[in-house]
């Protein structure tokens, strides 16, 4: 089995190398394609990727094609793929807002699935909502699971508007995340604290308070009353967000995102 990654930025290249660590895919037997020669002389460095940089040279040999471009070239790069395409072949999408329907009736093929990764896929943490067209069975199901699961965890939706909303929550919300701890450090270098001791206060307390949300059943309400006893320091804090509607704000956020995934889909 031969996969095709076309688009070797960011999310591209990280998908590539985690395929790459997969059981199921032997050596060369994964191929990047871009247009960027400097980025091409840097794949072609990789033993176990072939750089390519002409879609007539690897479209026609994949068997499972991930595309990684911006939304923007989706309709460009579909017209001349076209030609080079067949009905057994599977287009696996990571392109926010680009529709299963646009992209059948852009190829010509039927076999769609559509992901939704996000940042720390490039750390092997990755959440990756997915969906497929109904022509794409079980057993492919499994293997593109698979494929996903290499740069972290996979979910699959039942409908195409869960990619939509997985975009306003687990697709843009590391940035949520990094705005929240930028606010900590801040706050923290504000209090005479160095950088480099803000971040270190920062970071191990995001990822102490995430390792015990995961080892336990314990709800994130039961989880401040734990942490907040009446009239103490974190009581004040969350009286604060409380009254400022900090959660309102949040939520208002990832449906501003949500919302500007449908708008892109409608584009499509």
């Amino acid at each position: 089995m031969k996969v095709l990654v076309i688009g070797a930025g960011n999310m591209g290249l990280t998908y590539a190398t985690g395929m790459s660590k997969s059981k199921i895919l032997k050596k060369h037997n994964i191929m990047v394609l871009d247009k960027s020669e400097k980025t091409l002389k840097k794949i072609d460095k990789i033993a176990h990727f072939d750089a390519m940089d002409k879609l007539e040279d690897c479209v026609p040999l994949a068997d499972i094609i991930f595309v990684a471009v911006k939304p923007f070239h989706a309709e460009e790069l579909f017209q001349r793929m076209k030609p080079l395409v067949n009905s057994n072949q599977m287009i696996v999408s990571i392109m926010a807002g680009v529709t299963i329907e646009f992209i059948k009736n852009s190829l010509g093929i039927d076999k769609i699935v559509r992901a939704m990764p996000n940042l720390p896929a490039q750390v092997g943490k990755g959440l990756t909502s997915y969906v497929s067209s109904e022509e794409v069975s079980y057993l492919e199901l499994i293997l593109v699971e698979e494929l996903l699961n290499t740069t972290g965890k996979s979910i699959r939706v039942k409908e195409e508007k869960f990619i939509d909303a997985s975009t306003g929550i687990s697709g843009s919300g590391p940035a949520y995340v990094f705005y929240f701890m930028e606010s900590m450090m801040e706050a923290a270098r504000q209090m005479g604290f160095s950088d480099r001791v803000s971040k270190v206060l920062v970071s191990q307390t995001f990822s102490g308070a995430i390792e015990l949300f995961n080892q336990s059943n314990i709800s994130p309400d039961d989880w401040m009353d734990k942490v907040a006893s009446k009239g103490g320091t974190t009581r004040a804090a969350l009286d604060s967000m409380h009254t400022n509607k900090v959660n309102l704000l949040i939520k208002d956020a990832a449906f501003a995102a949500f919302n500007r995934a449908v708008e892109l889909g409608e584009e499509y």
